[in-house]
């Protein structure tokens, strides 16, 4: 593409045709402030923070939509733009809550820091909207009136997910994003994957924050606290504490963990690897049957949400095996139980999660291991990061530690389910050695690597030509099934993720402005299998073990008792003909 020359606050540069003012200021170096913009999602010059002047132009202009144009002269510090920011800012102001302080975004919020730089003060009457909280949902609290009708939220549902929960009601002044007729959100087709939570600016809608539960059995302690950190997290968490997007972690956090007072510190990998051998079994189990085919990976509670409410149809092909973190607190409070000579009843197991469904995925009643639940609570990478900030443990200075022992060993394999096509690759890596007993001469599968929406591969199964397909993000994820509805596409084995990038992107991640944060994040994650000594699930010695003293061999009825589940279609025509028949 073409470069094109512009003048900004009277210097010139040469910038890419075709881009932003704000692109080119962002390339440039130039501070522009924004809100309702953000680099992955598209731009709509709602909020007007970003506006500019344009030299000919006789109104201000929105940079965030503005395209450069040869030979244009652009201004963004003159005090006409200085106090139409501070203007257009001190109008929300006055229809924004004061409660900074119990906020759970107070310090992660773009609007206090906007308000902060630019000085802001409270000129205009307060009008505080009316808006009850939405606690309905498990996973994600919405409180509209901290909105700042950015409308991220409802781009990010639709642009990403494909989900349109959210549109804008009313206009102007009193618009807010709302769902249809206003309904709770866990009444709408919502499948909890929180993007909308993690585009928000500020504090109007969250993840559903259970900090303070345990801070209480931290405090109290009458349990052993147990304590699991999935793949995505160590390549995330470091953004909490100001370190580059993509920095490996893992040893911190661990450390970290252990500063707040969890007895054992385990790792979901080690049920990463566990996941492998049932779900990869399964696969080879439907080989030799003849189907159901596809088959789809269960491991997203977020794509499961969507299956039994807008894709009944595919329940049957989903993979029974749960999800990794449900696996392990399964393992925690039955085998491990034991091994400590504890009951269950007093284990108390978190998983740190980048996920928001993982929330909801804790209370269905399938995951229950006898009358408990196998996971007590679930935190997002965002509220761990709070969490230890609340203690004032510092992070960056602490020293590298290990997971404990047995349920902290894991492969490489493993460390891919953070990121899309991660679960696709690791099965197939178990698959192929165990089904045909044969070593694979080349570990990686680069063909289901990447950040395509939909990718596909041709696998050479000993003869037999495998079709595997891989989506993620929402959007694309439906338009995948609607092909394989209309009999346009044939596959074997699919994965899902539901956020855009997999487990990386994940709905409890950082938030970040960083347009490339997930490639970093990919990259660390691969780095992480790359120097892993074992990269293959099957491998893993304390897999072996687990299952030489107590589950036997995969997909025993020990392993479909406690690694398995069920579905339930959950969508609305089910709903309204159970309806008309009660």
């Amino acid at each position: 593409m073409a470069n094109v020359k512009i003048e900004i606050n009277g210097k010139t540069y040469e910038v890419p045709a075709g881009i932003t003012i704000l692109e080119a200021c962002n390339q440039t170096g130039i501070y522009v402030p924004t809100l309702c913009n953000h680099p992955r999602l598209e731009p709509t010059g709602a909020c007007r923070v970003c506006v500019i002047e344009v030299e000919g132009a006789r109104n201000l202009q929105p940079a965030c939509v503005t395209k450069v144009q040869d030979g244009m002269k652009v201004r963004t510090n003159t005090s006409r733009v200085m106090n139409a920011v501070k203007f257009n800012l001190a109008l929300l102001l006055s229809r924004h809550p004061k409660d900074c302080m119990t906020c759970y975004s107070n310090g992660k919020c773009e609007f206090q820091d906007l308000i902060y730089l630019y000085d802001v003060k409270d000129i205009f009457p307060s009008e505080i909207r009316s808006e009850s909280v939405d606690l309905s949902s498990p996973a994600v609290v919405r409180d509209l009136e901290k909105c700042v009708v950015c409308g991220r939220c409802v781009r990010a549902c639709s642009e990403l997910q494909g989900m349109d929960i959210y549109s804008m009601v009313d206009r102007g002044y009193e618009a807010l994003p709302q769902t249809a007729f206003e309904m709770p959100l866990y009444e709408t087709d919502c499948i909890s994957c929180g993007q909308c939570s993690a585009f928000c600016p500020v504090g109007a809608i969250t993840e559903n924050v259970n900090i303070r539960r345990v801070i209480e059995e931290l405090e109290k302690h009458d349990k052993v606290l147990v304590v699991q950190t999935a793949p995505a997290t160590r390549v995330a968490l470091g953004e909490e504490f100001g370190m580059e997007a993509g920095s490996i972690s893992t040893g911190k956090m661990v450390a970290a963990l252990r500063r707040l007072g969890f007895d054992y510190v385990f790792d979901t990998n080690f049920a990463a690897d566990l996941t492998i051998m049932e779900e990869g079994s399964e696969f080879l189990e439907r080989l030799k049957k003849g189907g159901p085919f596809p088959m789809f990976t269960s491991c997203c509670p977020a794509w499961v949400n969507l299956a039994e409410k807008l894709y009944p149809q595919f329940l049957k092909n989903l993979s029974s095996a749960k999800s990794p973190h449900q696996m392990l607190g399964s393992v925690i409070k039955s085998y491990f139980a034991k091994k400590i000579n504890v009951s269950p009843e007093k284990i108390f197991v978190v998983s740190i999660m980048p996920c928001t469904a993982k929330k909801d995925d804790i209370i269905r009643p399938q995951h229950m291991v006898g009358n408990l639940p196998a996971v007590d609570v679930v935190l997002t990478t965002r509220e761990l990061g709070k969490l230890i900030k609340m203690r004032k443990i510092p992070y960056a200075s602490l020293p590298e530690e290990n997971y404990d022992d047995p349920l902290g060993e894991s492969t490489g394999a493993a460390a891919i389910f953070g990121v899309t096509g991660g679960v696709m690759e690791a099965a197939l890596r178990t698959a192929y050695e165990l089904g045909l007993g044969k070593s694979l001469s080349k570990i990686e599968f680069a063909s289901v690597r990447g950040l395509g929406g939909v990718r596909e591969a041709t696998i050479d199964f000993d003869g037999k030509q495998l079709r595997v397909a891989i989506a993620h993000g929402g959007a694309n994820v439906r338009k995948l099934l609607d092909k394989i509805i209309k009999g346009e596409v044939y596959y074997d084995f699919i994965e899902i993720m539901a956020c855009p990038g997999g487990c990386i992107g994940g709905g409890g991640q950082p938030k970040s402005l960083d347009k490339d944060v997930l490639v970093k994040r990919m990259e660390a994650i691969y780095t992480i299998d790359e120097k892993s000594v074992l990269r293959k699930s099957h491998e893993n010695p304390s897999i072996k073990k687990l299952y030489e003293e107590f589950l036997e061999h995969p997909l025993s009825h020990v392993s479909h008792k406690l690694l398995h589940t069920t579905y339930v279609d959950r969508s609305r025509k089910k709903v309204s003909l159970t309806a008309m028949e009660v």
